[in-house]
C-alpha cells in the first residue's frame, strides 16, 4: 500500500518513511510539491490545519494523501507557539530564529512544562478517512542541546530519556514522539483496511 505525504519538510518525511518501513506501507512525497500553490493554514487548532492541508493537497496526489499539523505547546505561554510553531518568529523564520524567540519569551520563567502535539488527517477518494493525534510531555531548557532532530527538538527535554530530542537518536525519538504516535495510529487503521477481506459480491437472484 502506498500513502502520499503532503509536506515540504524533509525531516518530517524522513520520520514518516522510517516509521512505515516495517509495516509494508510505502510513503511518497507529493510530486513537484514545491510547485503546488501553498495551503493557507488559518485554522485555530492543529486538527483544523491538518484537514485544511490534506484537502488542499489531495487533488495533487495519485492516491490516499495525509497531512499533519504539529507544534509545541508551552504552558507558561498560554499554549504558544501552538499552531504558529513553524512561523513563531515570522512567516519565513528559521528553526534558530524560532528557538531564540522562544527562549526570550521564557526568560526568567520557572514553569517550563511543554508538550509536542501532532494531528494527522487522511484523505482518500475525496473523503476524510480519519484524524489521528499524538502528544508527548517534556520541559523546555534555557539553551539548546544536541544537533539532531529539527524545529524545537534541541530545547525539548524528555525526562525518561534524560536528554533533549536533539540529543536522542532518530529511533528513540520516533518511538515516543507526538508525530510517531499519530502516524502509527494511522498506519494501524490503514493496515486493517488493507488486510480486511473483500466484501462478497451482491446476491443476484436467478431469473424467473
Amino acid at each position: 500500500m502506498k500513502l502520499w505525504c503532503a509536506t515540504g519538510n524533509a525531516g518530517k518525511l524522513r520520520e514518516f518513511r522510517r516509521a512505515a518501513a516495517e509495516g509494508g506501507i510505502e510513503i511518497e512525497g507529493l510530486p513537484d510539491f514545491r510547485k503546488i500553490p501553498e495551503c493557507v493554514e488559518d485554522g485555530a487548532t492543529f486538527a483544523e490545519n491538518a484537514i485544511l492541508k490534506a484537502r488542499h493537497y489531495a487533488p495533487f496526489a495519485p492516491g490516499p494523501v495525509f497531512a499533519d499539523d504539529s507544534g509545541l505547546v508551552v504552558d507558561a505561554l498560554d499554549g504558544a507557539p501552538g499552531v504558529y510553531s513553524a512561523r513563531f518568529a515570522g512567516p519565513q523564520a528559521t528553526d534558530d530564529e524560532n528557538n531564540r524567540l522562544l527562549l526570550e519569551r521564557l526568560g526568567g520563567v520557572i514553569n517550563r512544562r511543554a508538550r509536542f502535539v501532532c494531528v494527522i488527517a487522511l484523505i482518500e477518494g475525496g473523503e476524510l478517512r480519519g484524524l489521528y493525534e499524538g502528544a508527548v510531555e517534556g520541559e523546555m531548557l534555557d539553551a539548546p542541546r544536541g544537533a539532531g532532530g529539527f524545529g524545537y527538538d534541541p530545547l525539548f527535554y524528555y525526562p525518561p530519556f534524560g536528554c533533549t530530542f536533539g540529543e536522542a537518536t532518530e529511533e528513540q525519538k520516533l518511538a515516543v514522539s507526538h508525530r510517531g504516535q499519530a502516524f502509527r495510529k494511522m498506519l494501524r487503521e490503514a493496515k486493517r483496511r488493507m488486510e480486511a477481506p473483500a466484501a462478497p459480491p451482491p446476491h443476484t437472484p436467478p431469473p424467473a
